[in-house]
C-alpha cells in the first residue's frame, strides 16, 4: 500500500510540474508592423525549445483580417536561458519577409523581441501578453 501512495504522490507530482509550463507559453500581441498590422503568437513548447504560431491577424484600425500568413510560424528553436532569456532561435517578419536569427527577454506580461539578419538588427519591440 506504502509504494502505491508513493507512487500516486509522484505522478500527481509529476502531472502538476508538465501543466504549470513556462512563463513565456501564452499567446502574444506583436506590436504593429511597417503597413500598421499586427497579429497574436501563440508561444508553445516544441521539444525542449519554443514556437510560436500567428493564429490571428489585424489591421491598423485593430479589425480582424484575413490573411494566408495565420497558421505560420513565427518563432522557433528558442531556446530557455536564465532571468526570462530566450535565444538561439529564429523570427520570421512576415511584413519584410525576411528571417531573423533572434532573442527574446520576458518581464512580467510583456516579451521583448530583436534579431539580426546579415549583421542588420532589428528590434521586434514589445510583445505582450492576450492570454
Amino acid at each position: 500500500m506504502r509504494h502505491i501512495t508513493l507512487a500516486a504522490a509522484l505522478a500527481f507530482g509529476l502531472a502538476g510540474m508538465a501543466q504549470a509550463g513556462d512563463p513565456v507559453e501564452g499567446t502574444w500581441q506583436t506590436r504593429p508592423d511597417d503597413n500598421g498590422n499586427f497579429g497574436h503568437v501563440e508561444i508553445r513548447p516544441c521539444g525542449d525549445r519554443f514556437c510560436g504560431t500567428l493564429v490571428r491577424a489585424y489591421d491598423s484600425k485593430g479589425q480582424r483580417i484575413q490573411t494566408g500568413n495565420v497558421g505560420k510560424r513565427i518563432v522557433w528553436d528558442m531556446a530557455p536561458m536564465s532571468d526570462g532569456t530566450y535565444g538561439k532561435g529564429k523570427v520570421w517578419a512576415p511584413d519584410r519577409n525576411k528571417t531573423y536569427n533572434s532573442k527574446m527577454q520576458l518581464r512580467g506580461n510583456v516579451l521583448s523581441v530583436s534579431g539580426c539578419v546579415f549583421g542588420i538588427c532589428r528590434d521586434g519591440g514589445s510583445w505582450r501578453r492576450v492570454e
